[in-house]
């Protein structure tokens, strides 16, 4: 059976929900620990997502 949480104290409904998106969160941050790939600096995505959105913002303007 499933143990209810405050929702003042979790986003979850139960503790197992919390152990489940723990065990993804965990897994993923491993993940991008373990990747061999060369970091991005934050200032090329950021510049990148930027040119992006603007892209996006003429490309509808435009149709």
């Amino acid at each position: 059976m499933s143990t209810p949480l405050d929702p003042r104290i979790s986003e979850f409904e139960t503790q197992e929900q919390a152990d489940s998106y723990d065990r993804w969160f965990r897994e993923r941050v491993q993940r991008s620990l373990d990747d061999p790939r060369p970091p991005i600096p934050h200032d090329d995505v950021m510049a990148e997502m930027r040119a992006l959105l603007e892209s996006k913002k003429r490309h509808h303007a435009a149709g």
